[in-house]
């Protein structure tokens, strides 16, 4: 495919994706109950991209690793990102925590913690026991060789494989050549695929905004305005201001990077799921000049370490449910909040409602504020996830450019030139 040809195609489905988007917000208004019905089509376009993680994973971070054949690189860049990313979740965790004490969104609710049917959120409080740092740990590591690509999601699990794998192959000689020429050729074929597939992210965007609509409308909104406002504004605040700056510092602007995902954005924000794009979003990086190995290592450790957009989500959420029951939590409570979210924000990446369950895990071991308030914000979580994935998609997109950077692994002429060549 042309240059030219290119673009024409990434801008066609741009406004191909904002037009699903469009049209299924006003197919749930106009027809709430053939909307919901439309759920299929969102879940099948997000399933066919997620068949298709872990394999291009594996296949991208062995032939990173098998063509530098260094494992002190891994290390490395492991090392840098998980202090990148955890650098960056603490300060969204305190944003959060900031912004919602400046607002306060929840004063004034005065809601009565026995009044609060807690019925539709048993399901995340029992997964929530689950999600302990242990378990975490121990579950990086499959039980057999196949679980890890047929497990829940788990990414962790092929990065460990993928790692062991591509080091042994740069180490296997002549006869490891055979094996790395498949390698190279199946990363390929995989990524061709995701090109086909994109071309059905309008309908997939479609499908899941009718059904978000259809099912909750806006009948869920009411005071609870004020939360989804707050959180919206706190996730603006912290792309343009924290990775904004982040990004200004590294040589690149965070509006010229926007614009250049923007099509995996909008697909982001029909789908609301950041995993829809994680593919395309590897490969556009890797246009941006990050090399394959470094992309291929801090993307999908990303996916479980750097979710700045559930960081905000916790301690925001967490103080509003307070907040809403009239329960004052000192200075020391609330930095108590935001160190167990800290580690609860960990806990339950690549899970589906991974947001709802690291609010259950933080709420379950901070006594003051009882998990029941969950129930006051469940109607209006589905439309808090869109900002957290764009969040999320965006700050791991940032870490990949800054952590290639730290590596000298980032071809900064090509930066340049692709952001401002940018449609």
């Amino acid at each position: 495919m042309s240059s030219s040809s290119s673009m024409k195609y990434l801008k066609n489905l741009y406004l191909q994706v904002l037009l699903g988007i469009g049209l299924g917000i006003i197919f749930g208004l106009v027809l709430p109950e053939q909307a919901v019905k439309m759920k299929i089509l969102g879940d099948s376009f997000i399933n066919l991209l997620k068949m298709l993680i872990a394999p291009i994973i594996f296949t991208t971070v062995v032939l990173g690793i098998s063509n530098s054949g260094d494992m002190k690189k891994v290390g490395r860049v492991g090392g840098k990102s998980l202090l990148y990313f955890e650098t960056v979740s603490n300060v969204a965790l305190a944003i959060g925590l900031v912004t919602v004490n400046v607002f306060k969104p929840g004063k004034g609710f005065n809601v009565d913690p026995a009044s609060l049917d807690t019925t539709a959120v048993e399901k995340y409080t029992v997964q929530a026991k689950d999600t302990g740092m242990l378990d975490f740990i121990i579950n990086i590591i499959p039980k057999t060789f196949i679980e890890a690509f047929t497990s829940s999601g788990n990414l962790l699990q092929v990065l460990f494989l993928a790692i062991l794998f591509g080091y042994a192959l740069s180490h296997s000689g002549a006869k490891g050549k055979v094996v790395h020429e498949f390698f190279s050729g199946i990363s390929v074929i995989f990524f061709k695929i995701v090109h086909l597939l994109m071309l059905f992210a309008p309908i997939g965007a479609f499908g899941a905004m009718s059904y978000t609509i259809g099912a909750h409308g806006t009948k869920s909104f009411g005071p609870l305005l004020a939360l989804m406002g707050t959180f919206y504004l706190t996730c603006l605040i912290f792309i343009f201001g924290v990775l904004g700056l982040i990004a200004k510092y590294n040589g690149f602007s965070i509006w010229k990077f926007i614009k250049y995902i923007r099509t995996d954005l909008f697909t982001v924000l029909g789908t609301s799921s950041s995993e829809s794009v994680l593919l395309s979003m590897m490969e556009k990086l890797e246009k941006l000049g990050c090399s394959k190995s470094v992309v291929g290592l801090v993307v999908p450790t990303g996916y479980s370490f750097n979710l700045d957009g559930t960081n905000i989500y916790l301690t925001m959420a967490a103080v509003f449910i307070a907040q809403a029951l009239n329960i004052d939590l000192s200075i020391g409570q609330q930095l108590s909040l935001l160190l167990v979210a800290t580690l609860t924000s960990q806990g339950a990446s690549g899970v589906t409602g991974a947001g709802f369950i690291c609010l259950a895990a933080t709420l379950a071991v901070v006594p003051e504020v009882p998990v029941a308030g969950l129930a006051l914000i469940f109607g209006i979580d589905r439309f808090m996830s869109e900002a957290r994935a764009l969040t999320n998609t965006i700050g791991n997109g940032v870490a990949a450019i800054v952590i290639s950077r730290w590596e000298n692994e980032l071809d900064k002429d090509q930066l340049k030139r692709e952001l401002e060549g940018a449609i």
